[in-house]
């Protein structure tokens, strides 16, 4: 309201004035005037008053709070009357607005970084409002700080927004909900080429060293394994001129930028503090917050039973309500009884009682007579019907409750239900389904109303019983015999009617009310309220329920009183109509809520006329809601003077299950003066009564109830546990014994007992009556003068850690924070929701559709600190939705329950989210204690126990985790192996020993063969290519050549041409020709850092190496040698280059690991005949047999087995390049079955597309003639944990069409050794074990049970080649590990890579990857480590040789973890759960940590900032996948973000921020820092499906992502 201002205490104004700008005020807050009339209407007004209210504040424009009286006896006072002068303006806010106000004024004006949105996420559709677009779209480039070259004036003049922006993001700092962190870290200097710009800014907070968030423990050097050949590093020529952070990381972009305020914010310490712990081994204990030892306790006495004043002996009461109505109905036919109005205010209708008994007679002769099903009745005494009827028809529905009582049969009145999704709907239906009920009476006008089924009758909603449907008007009803009278039991404990409730959970419960506590109740409200004959009531409230029920439909009765009833519709349209009727029919007494006395606020301007001095009794329903008082003391503070008198306003407290629980009653019927208590927020929410005397900004206002009902006795008990009475100064749940409460909930008798039959116990463990209480679910106390408090209900309860707060306190706090100007003032919702074992405050608001994106943004913020402030809680999401899309109840408001499972179901559609779970998640498990490094190799012995001794190959007592496959030696002849040492060689072999012998056959997307190769035309080939290496490209051995080809047999021929003339080949993926931008680059960068002497191709993609569009990309002048092989003359070479040495380089294997490190590996000539020797003993490959590949043959594996294998072991190799998938996805699996290959190796990739894309039409495959039954073993190429989800889908899925069950494994290869294991066609079936993923976090494992807590499982990688040695050693001291301990896996082979090949050579990569050696036990191996963690178990299995098989697990890249709050994350774990978390999360998505503020470039660099991110786009360019189980992570850094693709609408991006943070709290511990929300492709996927984690985070900090929306969560 800053720009509004308030009502003007400070200025002279006159009462007219004040009141006019209150009822401005209000009708803006209502959505009755809009901005512009309201703001044209209040300058008039002010006028001519402008002089002397110039130069006051806005913001302390608003009225002063009364001061709350000082503590006498309880806190508590008399109220005063107020003179009418002495205007309360609270009912604007329902809170203090001044002390919210002051509440913010203590926080420095701080900013938290804004979401990113996209603007098609805003234009959300509601009923009648539109949310304009966004004015910071994530891309525009006004929030952009620039970098030197870019900052020029034009920049910033065409965009207006960009000097505000460029502000606040150099400010840098934020608001956050912690009272207690106000300090900033100022730091660093600014950047020079800023200097101009930041002159009017603050950037002290940007240079400060980003936090560690997650663990409070001391910083240690991180050790990690060296990085390699890295071309991710700073773009060269960046240096201090850039705008910085403190670690070096370029601040060029908007995201970078808000990461960095983010992490400003997060600097300030957790509230409670973190203790440093160690954690057990396998135990991740939740902190539990202690008891604060100053926290206040109750001192009072033990709380005493107030029993309330006896029922009225000697009174003639009515034996029953049915004996009454027949009286009145006899002997006062002509009485009115109800009288019905329209919407305009026009009585329609009034029922006399003569009309109610006949037509209630009527109805019940039908219902008993005229209703049969197969010759039998239909309904018979105890049934239940429901009663359907419009909040405008009381009088049908007053004669079907009668109707119901004389037939007796029980009415369960519910609401109409309108549309099939009806807020609620379903828990209705599930009542009436559980009440057994078969019939609904309405009206025909309601009938015609309700949605029809295509045969016209009434649409079975969801989740209800089958219903008949039964129309009551009068000419559907049957006249009985003149003397016809039901015999209704209407006076003992039976059922009388069922009252429908709804719980905080959604859960819908039905109450029942026997005969003996309808007619107590009657007796004891006629007593307590005075109501005498031929009395008139306005009733406002909802006839069919609570206190509208029991005052205007059953009490009335009794007392032949007259009832008019002002629809909800009327009093929309005319608020104060109420007041009108009282005034025209002279009410004794009204019925009404706060709602209604604060809507009648609005329009009393103008009538001057209205009269309220017939009332005697204002009886307030809700007067229960502790923030009733403001709408009571506004209300009468303006109409006192119309005739109200300050004693007839009666607020009451009820509740479902006790009805009735107390109401204020006016001296003359022998009630004592009202109070009002002014109580300390801080000691509420400790459940204890205090006066707050010094924190005056939290003090809660509340009004007593009234005194006890008649009859009735109340105490006050522990809210949890055994129900100790309370003590005088505590709050506690109220319990009500008396004969007029409800009786149970029907069909529930667990819960009826803990509620209906309670037993209050005194400290001594005496119970305090013979009689059981009923518990009401009011929270409150019992004061002086025996009157009763109310400070909330249970529904709203929230218990944060030790605390309890209400959820209507918390709303008030809100509205006072901008009353009104962004949120409407009825349509915000508080409740709670349970996450990681606590409950956390939700707050759900309506926008204003007018409210701009940045000003919402704001005022979210400033409600985090007022909330902090008062009630000292955090928030741990606040969420705005455009107008009208929250559920309602039927009567107005929010139908809080239905919102919040649309919350955690993800349905709510936000158009505004901020989170805040570093603030309020206080409980997360305690951080882990590294223990420090060991001071000698000796010491990692403990992992395996204390007295750990190495004896043969035992670690104590343990087996050492090694194991080898079979041995190469035994297995083939020494001098097969000796001529087949070079591929050169064996493939001029078989060209002459098997010349027409076919080794390759390559398929297109239709299936049919496109090229061959025989053994003969390879050879050929291949001499073709090398003279035109030695003759065009005048090359000597020894040079490097890059091969740029399609998948296909050119490829392979270069390879060999290339073998041939004893040049060394480089594959490399050529660039895509629609994306030359970013996939040219790429090349030109492998072919410079291969350092390649030419380049070999074919002639399109000659000329597109050479095209303008190159040209844009690249430098084409500084391409060696470009020679096409597509028109070579056909020429042999002199003779085959024979390598002197085995150990010569054959081929060097470039490839980007997952981290985004593109490194080389060269690979000898007797490693390549070994990859071969292995994979053809494992996978049995002869000439006889024929496998089918698909997969991409760039690098690794993939590459081994298109190019290398098929040339060494002679077999047939069907070719299917995976992109031909795209327009045909059963190729791959149609070219098994036709060639009937018995060997099949896909990518994860294939696998997951033919699942998705083949799922539904197995059918239609198995008629076209596939069958799978021929597959021995399909094995997916792959370098990381096996996916066993999308195996055994896969496995299952094709099942049907032959596919064996053990068929399906998978492989482990990594750079320093393509091929560790693979299942091959021999041995024992792969195993899978179940590990406790929390133990794996301490690097442990531990195995469990399948479907225990927390289990995770592990397949085994495949059998370990032959000649394959692989162990298991520590990641630090490289000792080795017992078995089943989880380390880094080693592997000792032939077929190693000989090391990386690198621009600048770094020895030192070399020896720790390639000759690592262990530090104590078998030291003289030579060893490569793999960088992938994992265990080895010995299981029970035996392998061909006869021994026990040991089995490999791989956990994850080493590279790739997180280490967060001291623990070992693996990424893939996180995104499991993201996945699970909302329907429409794709399955993609990335999880980073990253603290965004230190660069990464482990060796090497870009030539260009393109080249940046070119490998992101490259990758997915060229790679054909669909979806795909990835990750990737940072494990230097804090921050967590979480990258979501959003599978479905855009609208409903915003929903899974929450379910996203949730989902990674409860089942990792773990606060996610960002989310962000992308387009389904936008993560880059290398060709064996695997993520590119770093190119991803490369391009959301270079803000290239295009993001649906990006949440930073404070």
């Amino acid at each position: 309201m800053a720009d509004r201002g308030c009502p003007l205490e400070t200025a002279p104004l006159p009462v007219e004035v004040r009141e006019s700008l209150a009822e401005l005020e209000l009708e803006l807050s209502e959505g009755d005037i809009t901005q512009k009339g309201y703001e044209k209407k209040r300058a008039k007004l002010l006028a001519r008053y402008i002089p002397l209210i110039q130069g006051v504040d806005p913001c302390l424009q608003s009225e002063s709070r009364v001061p709350g009286p000082s503590l006498t006896t309880a806190a508590l006072q008399p109220q005063r009357s107020r003179p009418t002068t002495a205007r309360d303006e609270r009912f604007r806010s329902d809170v203090h607005t001044e002390a919210v106000q002051a509440a913010l004024a203590k926080y420095k004006e701080r900013r938290m970084p804004m979401p990113s949105k996209r603007r098609s996420v805003l234009a959300h559709s509601s009923v009648d409002a539109y949310t304009p677009p966004d004015t910071s779209s994530a891309s525009e480039d006004e929030g952009s700080v620039q970098r030197p070259g870019q900052l020029s004036s034009t920049v910033l003049q065409s965009h207006p927004g960009a000097e505000p922006w460029l502000d606040r993001v150099i400010q840098g700092s934020s608001t956050s909900s912690s009272a207690s962190s106000t300090s900033s870290h100022p730091g660093g200097r600014p950047a020079a080429a800023l200097s101009d710009l930041a002159a009017h800014a603050h950037i002290a907070d940007l240079h400060s060293a980003p936090p560690d968030v997650t663990t409070g423990l001391v910083d240690r050097p991180h050790c990690e394994r060296p990085q390699v050949a890295s071309v991710r590093a700073a773009p060269r020529g960046y240096g201090g001129s850039i705008l910085e952070t403190a670690d070096g990381v370029p601040v060029h972009s908007r995201v970078s930028s808000k990461i960095q305020q983010l992490l400003n914010t997060l600097k300030r310490p957790k509230r409670p503090p973190l203790k440093e712990f160690f954690v057990d081994d396998f135990e991740e204990l939740l902190e539990v917050q202690q008891p604060d030892p100053n926290q206040p306790k109750p001192e009072g006495e033990e709380v005493e039973v107030l029993r309330g004043e006896p029922l009225a002996t000697g009174v003639p009461w009515p034996p029953s309500l049915l004996a009454a109505l027949q009286r009145w109905g006899t002997v006062q036919p002509k009485a009115p009884c109800l009288t019905a109005l329209d919407t305009a205010g026009k009585a329609i209708h009034t029922l006399t009682y003569g009309k109610l008994w006949s037509r209630s007679l009527k109805l019940a002769y039908t219902l008993l007579n005229k209703l049969t099903s197969k010759n039998e009745p239909l309904l018979k005494p105890g049934d239940r019907v429901a009663l359907v009827f419009p909040n405008s028809d009381p009088v049908m529905f007053m004669v079907a409750f009668y109707g119901c009582l004389l037939a007796e049969l029980v009415p369960v009145p519910i609401e109409v239900p309108l549309t099939r999704k009806d807020a609620g709907s379903q828990q209705v239906g599930f009542l009436l389904g559980s009440c057994g009920v078969t019939l609904a009476l309405t009206t025909d006008a309601c009938q015609k109303g309700l949605p029809k089924s295509q045969t016209g009758e009434v649409v079975t909603f969801k989740g209800w019983p089958p219903l008949a449907w039964l129309v009551i008007d009068g000419k559907h009803l049957v006249k009985p015999p003149k003397d016809w009278l039901p015999l209704a039991q209407d006076t003992g404990a039976g059922t009388a009617y069922i009252e429908y409730k709804t719980s905080k959970e959604g859960s819908t419960v039905g109450v029942t009310v026997s005969h003996t506590s309808l007619l107590a109740q009657c007796r004891a409200l006629t007593q307590a309220c005075g109501y005498s004959e031929a009395e008139t009531l306005t009733n406002v409230l909802d006839f069919k329920r609570d206190a509208g029920l029991w005052h205007g439909v059953l009490t009335s009765v009794m007392n032949r009183m007259h009832v008019v009833s002002i629809p909800y519709a009327l009093m929309k349209a005319n608020p104060l109509s109420w007041i009108q009727k009282v005034c025209s029919y002279k009410a004794r007494a009204a019925l009404v809520k706060s709602r209604d006395m604060h809507w009648s606020l609005l329009a009393q301007r103008g009538q001057r006329d209205v009269s309220l001095s017939s009332l005697r009794m204002l009886i307030v329903a809700d007067g229960a809601n502790p923030w009733s008082i403001s709408s009571c003391d506004a209300f009468l503070n303006v109409f006192q003077s119309r005739g109200l008198r300050p004693e007839a306003i009666c607020p009451c407290a009820s509740s479902p299950e006790a009805l009735t629980v107390a109401i204020r009653r006016p001296p003359d019927l022998g009630g004592p003066p009202p109070r009002k208590a002014v109580l300390s927020m801080h000691g509420l929410s400790y459940g204890v009564v205090r006066v707050d005397t010094e924190e005056k900004l939290s003090v809660l206002t509340v009004q007593d109830v009234g005194q006890v009902m008649p009859g009735a006795s109340v105490c006050v008990v522990k809210v949890e546990g055994t129900p100790y009475l309370c003590k005088t100064d505590e709050v506690g749940e109220i319990c009500v014994s008396s004969s007029a409460t409800g009786t149970a909930y029907y069909g529930l008798p667990g819960i009826t007992k803990s509620v209906f039959e309670t037993v209050p116990v005194t400290v001594g463990g005496a119970p305090v009556s013979e009689r059981p209480f009923t518990r009401t679910g009011l929270l409150g106390f019992i004061g002086p003068d025996n009157l009763v408090f109310v400070v909330g209900k249970l529904d709203g309860l929230m218990v944060v850690g030790v605390r309890r707060h209400n959820a209507d306190d918390v709303v008030a706090t809100a509205l006072a924070v901008e009353p009104m100007k962004f949120v409407y003032r009825g349509r915000i919702a508080v409740f709670s929701v349970t996450v990681l074992h606590d409950d956390r405050i939700v707050l759900v608001a309506e926008q204003r559709p007018d409210a701009s994106e940045e000003d919402s943004f704001q005022w979210m913020s400033r409600v985090l600190q007022a909330i902090d402030s008062i009630h000292q809680v955090g928030v741990y999401c606040l969420a705005l939705v455009p107008a009208n899309t929250l559920p309602k109840a039927p009567l107005g408001g929010i139908h809080i329950s239905e919102t919040r499972q649309r919350f955690l179901g993800g349905t709510l559609h936000p158009c505004n989210v901020l989170m805040c779970p570093h603030t309020c998640v206080t409980n997360l498990p305690r951080p882990r204690q590294k223990q420090p490094a060991p001071a000698s190799p000796w010491e990692p012995l403990l992992e395996v126990g204390p007295a750990s001794m190495i004896v043969g190959n035992l670690v104590a007592g343990k087996r050492i985790a090694q194991a080898s496959g079979r041995e190469l030696a035994h297995l083939e002849d020494s001098d097969q192996a000796r001529k087949f040492l070079f591929l050169a060689d064996v493939l001029q072999w078989r060209a002459h020993t098997t010349p027409d012998h076919p080794l390759f056959v390559l398929l297109n997307a239709k299936g049919t063969v496109t090229s061959t190769a025989t053994c003969v035309q390879l050879h050929k080939r291949a001499e073709r290519v090398a003279a035109a290496l030695l003759e065009k490209g005048r090359l000597d051995p020894g040079d490097h050549v890059a091969l740029v080809y399609p998948p296909g047999v050119d490829l392979i021929a270069a390879f060999y041409g290339c073998l041939y003339c004893g040049c060394v080949p480089v594959t490399v993926r050529p660039p895509h020709p629609q994306n030359l931008g970013t996939t040219l680059p790429t090349v030109k960068m492998i072919v410079e850092v291969s350092k390649s002497a030419c380049v070999l191709t074919t002639q399109a993609i000659t000329r597109l190496l050479k095209s303008k569009e190159a040209a844009a990309a690249v430098d084409i002048k500084t391409w060696p040698t470009i020679l096409d092989t597509d028109d070579i003359p056909k020429k042999k070479v002199a003779s085959v280059f024979r390598p002197p040495s085995p150990d010569v380089l054959a081929y060097l294997d470039f490839s980007v690991s997952t981290t985004g490190i593109l490194a080389g590996v060269k690979m000898s000539h007797a490693a390549t005949s070994a990859l071969c020797r292995s994979i053809k003993l494992q996978c049995e490959l002869y000439p006889s047999r024929q496998i089918a590949i698909c997969l991409d043959p760039y690098c690794g594996l993939g590459f081994a087995l298109w190019c290398l294998c098929s040339v060494y072991s002679g077999h047939q190799s069907v070719l299917v390049p995976p992109l031909e998938l795209e327009s045909n996805v059963s190729l791959w699996l149609s070219a098994v079955s036709q060639y009937k290959a018995r060997v099949t190796f896909c990518s994860y990739s294939v696998m997951e597309m033919c699942t998705k894309g083949l799922g539904a039409q197995t059918g239609t495959l198995r008629m076209k003639g596939v069958n799978l039954s021929c597959v021995r073993t399909c094995m997916v190429v792959a370098e990381e944990r096996p996916r066993i989800a999308l195996t055994q889908s896969f496995s299952k899925l094709f099942k049907d069409l032959g596919l064996p069950a053990r068929a399906v494994s998978t492989t482990f290869g990594c750079r320093v050794n393509v091929a560790i294991c693979l299942q091959g066609t021999a041995g024992p079936d792969p195993t899978t074990v179940y590990v406790d993923m929390r133990a794996l976090r301490h690097d442990r494992v531990r195995l469990v049970e399948r479907g225990s807590p927390h289990s995770l499982p592990l397949m085994e990688s495949g059998k370990i080649l032959p000649g394959v040695k692989v162990v298991i050693a520590h990641t630090e001291t490289k000792g080795p590990l017992g078995d089943s301990h989880l380390g880094e896996i080693w592997v000792s082979s032939p077929h190693n890579a000989t090391g990386y090949y690198t621009v600048y050579g770094e020895e030192a990569l070399h020896v720790d990857h390639f000759s690592a050696r262990l530090s104590f036990g078998d030291t003289q191996t030579v060893w490569a480590r793999t960088g992938y963690l994992g265990f080895l178990r010995r299981t029970e299995l035996t392998d061909a040789s006869g021994e026990r098989h040991d089995a490999l697990y791989v956990v994850g890249s080493l590279d790739e973890t997180l280490e967060l709050r001291g623990m070992r994350y693996h990424p893939i774990d996180i995104e499991t759960s993201v996945i699970r978390a909302h329907r429409s999360i794709a399955e993609w998505l990335l999880v980073l940590s990253s603290s965004w503020a230190e660069a990464w470039c482990p060796g090497g660099t870009w030539p260009t900032v393109a080249h940046a991110c070119s490998f992101a786009s490259w990758h997915f360019a060229n790679a054909f996948c669909v979806t795909a189980c990835h990750s990737a992570v940072f494990t230097w850094t804090n921050l967590l973000v979480v990258v979501v693709e959003l599978d479905g609408l855009e609208q409903d991006a915003l929903d899974l921020v929450a379910l996203v943070t949730n989902a990674v709290l409860e089942e990792h511990f773990l606060v996610v820092g960002v989310v962000v929300i992308v387009d389904p492709g936008v993560i880059p996927i290398n060709s064996r499906g695997e993520k590119q984690r770093m190119h991803l985070r490369d391009g959301f900090l270079a803000d290239q992502l295009d993001p649906v929306y990006v949440a930073y969560n404070m």
